[in-house]
């Protein structure tokens, strides 16, 4: 009951979030210094109304049901709350020239400059849907102290966040795994968040999984958005195609230690650190641990893991959150990077969550040569 008020009471909040944004951003477009009314804001009025409501009454369904006309209704809404994020910056911008140029005793048409900044927002609108869709091949090399003689010159894919659910789906993962067979890697690392947490086939989402192999095996571990319930679904799924799941444990190959912990239990105070102990690390040997968030890496450090393999972040996916996700994640938020004796590498994902748009950050499949 309580978990149902909290939720009652977020999804409140965020939608009122939504009708004072599409109030404001109704404000600038109406707003005229000279007094004049724009015309059709009756309409303007009605279409703003129905868009502020979109997101929150697409992903409501959504999370129940799944069919054609739903996942075309959710696409929509969530590219609109993404192309939305960036009328907010050009308003915002609209109304600091505007302020600027009436203390320098300036004379501007304000809705003239609203119209350019608002069209420069739609063009990078629909660049950034078209860049969520344009998934890159990243290649760095990693050097790691005594790694076994088999694994120098071995590479690696690590591929996180794909988000399966009602804006990508099976033929989204088919194409990504294709991507990777063609790279012909020694092994395979899902770093969590596979599926979106919306309504879905999750077997049938997690066939095109069948055909990816590798030589020294696939591994995947739980994200936040399979842990959001019961995650059993999702990693039997995963599981039926032929992927080995970790959790909570360590796999020997070729003389490296693979572990992988779940996103509850690398978040939550402590656990980590116990799971990481009472696991059996080998300090003296390499070893790598596949988490899906970079939340903790001073406990992995700690227990002596020489790398860390994580997504979750997406690098914020586009302004404003890429500022957001910089600051919380810090040097962690994206790429290689180090604490102590550990290197981690944080991948900005392949898919996207929510607004199907990337703009400051691409989707990616990370190739990792061990050196």
């Amino acid at each position: 009951m309580r978990v149902r008020r909290e939720l009652i009471g977020f999804i409140t909040v965020f939608q009122s979030v939504l009708f004072l944004i599409h109030y404001f951003l109704y404000k600038t477009w109406t707003f005229s210094s000279a007094g004049g009314e724009v015309r059709g804001t009756f309409w303007i009025r009605v279409v703003l109304g129905c868009l502020s409501v979109s997101f929150v009454a697409a992903s409501l369904m959504a999370f129940r049901y799944t069919n054609a006309v739903l996942r075309a209704f959710y696409r929509a809404a969530a590219v609109w709350i993404g192309v939305g994020s960036f009328l907010v910056i050009a308003a915002v911008f609209s109304w600091i020239i505007f302020g600027v140029a009436q203390l320098a005793g300036l004379n501007i048409n304000f809705h003239r400059t609203v119209e350019l900044l608002f069209g420069v927002a739609a063009i990078a609108g629909v660049y950034g849907v078209f860049n969520a869709g344009w998934t890159r091949i990243t290649r760095t090399t990693v050097r790691l102290a005594n790694l076994p003689a088999a694994w120098r010159g071995r590479t690696a894919a690590l591929i996180s966040d794909v988000h399966l659910g009602h804006v990508r789906n099976g033929s989204f993962l088919r194409r990504l795994v294709a991507k990777v067979l063609r790279e012909e890697p020694d092994a395979v690392f899902l770093a969590g968040d596979l599926y979106d947490g919306t309504a879905i086939d999750e077997r049938r989402a997690a066939e095109p999984l069948n055909k990816l192999v590798a030589p020294q095996g696939v591994y995947f571990v739980a994200g936040n958005h399979e842990q959001f319930g019961d995650d059993s679904k999702y990693l039997n799924a995963i599981a039926a195609a032929g992927v080995r799941v970790l959790t909570n444990e360590k796999v020997e190959v070729d003389g490296l230690q693979i572990i992988g912990v779940p996103y509850r239990n690398a978040t939550r105070n402590g656990q980590l650190a116990s799971v990481l102990h009472a696991i059996g690390l080998d300090r003296d040997r390499a070893s790598i641990l596949l988490v899906h968030a970079p939340d903790h890496p001073e406990i992995a450090e700690a227990a002596g893991v020489s790398l860390q393999l994580s997504g979750h972040t997406h690098l914020g996916q586009f302004l404003p959150w890429s500022w957001m996700a910089r600051r919380i994640y810090r040097q962690f938020v994206y790429g290689l990077s180090r604490i102590g004796k550990m290197q981690v590498f944080t991948s900005s994902g392949a898919g996207t969550w929510g607004p199907p748009l990337r703009l400051g950050s691409n989707p990616e499949i990370v190739m990792l040569q061990f050196e």
